[in-house]
């Protein structure tokens, strides 16, 4: 009995292990965010040709570490086609937790923290599941680089998360939860960096502009409660978690407001955007501008709050 013990234990220790090496590389990531917004144009809803580039390349990243296994949700605007990149890791016919991130751009602008760092965290998220037996797990995970996030669409039935979450709920998928990783590459340590909705969360949340966000409403559901735990204790980088009424300026501005409108529990991930990152939809917004080893410590974190909640 003792030594099924000390096996079980072995074992238990040697997964944990294995688990914890599989980290985020600040380098891949740097290289892709570079490369998305080095290519010639803007990736905005009038230059389909710089969408389309950056949505081969997203293609051509994922087919690297997931071959055979991605696909685009196409769907047209006002004439012109515009599509969502998916790929999916685990069980088929298992829940489905949601991570994705734009690739688009407002206006005429490099759009390095917003949002080629969600992007960029994506593309690093595929490569770590590719790592790991996920068609075990108890959840799917569908990684889905969306189109059309920003102005003029935003709000409207053109983003690309609306519709993909349409689609989600007219296939009636069995969804978890979803995740919106939007602007994590941004950091300042020293004081005064940081603004706020309202004024005195600064008492709560310091002045200093150097953690990362998880957005979430009131009474959010057991996907974003198990979520944020594992995610605030995986200890790579210092985050403080924001919960608030829907109508706080901000708390819905990204593609996981279209995830709320059929009632699935949905958060953002952010270093908070013009908050405290003043090349917001500017054409300062370039790539030299982020921390990537804190983009690194993000990306792993997320990734280990998902792995574990799925083993």
């Amino acid at each position: 009995m003792r030594k099924l013990f000390f096996l079980i234990l072995i074992l238990f220790t040697v997964t944990i292990a294995y688990s914890k090496e599989i980290i985020a590389d600040s380098t891949f990531l740097k290289n892709h965010v570079y490369k998305i917004t080095g290519d010639k144009g803007f990736r905005n809803i009038n230059d389909t040709g710089a969408l389309n580039t950056t949505a081969r390349y997203i293609i051509s990243e994922l087919e690297k570490v997931h071959p055979g296994l991605v696909s685009k949700q196409v769907y047209e605007v006002s004439g012109k086609t515009y599509g969502n990149i998916i790929t999916s890791f685990g069980p088929e016919h298992a829940p489905v937790i949601v991570i994705g991130a734009h690739y688009d751009v407002c206006d005429d602008q490099a759009g390095a923290d917003d949002n080629a760092s969600g992007v960029a965290a994506l593309l690093e998220l595929a490569r770590l599941l590719a790592q790991e037996p996920t068609e075990k797990w108890n959840y799917r995970i569908d990684l889905v680089a969306y189109t059309l996030e920003e102005p003029p669409s935003f709000r409207t039935g053109q983003m690309g998360s609306a519709v993909h979450a349409r689609k989600l709920y007219e296939e009636n998928e069995n969804v978890a939860g979803m995740i919106s990783i939007e602007m994590i590459g941004f950091y300042r340590d020293a004081k005064h960096t940081q603004t706020y909705p309202v004024g005195f969360l600064k008492w709560f949340y310091g002045s200093r502009g150097n953690y990362i966000t998880v957005v979430k409403k009131f009474n959010s559901g057991k996907f974003t409660r198990h979520f944020t735990r594992r995610f605030k204790h995986g200890g790579s980088i210092l985050t403080k978690v924001f919960a608030a009424p829907k109508w706080v300026p901000g708390i819905d501005f990204s593609d996981h407001l279209n995830y709320w409108k059929y009632g699935w529990d949905a958060l953002m991930i952010t270093d908070t955007s013009f908050y405290r990152n003043a090349n917001y939809h500017q054409a300062s917004d370039t790539p030299e501008k982020l921390d990537y080893s804190r983009m690194s410590f993000v990306v792993s974190d997320i990734y280990h709050a998902i792995s574990g909640m799925a083993q």
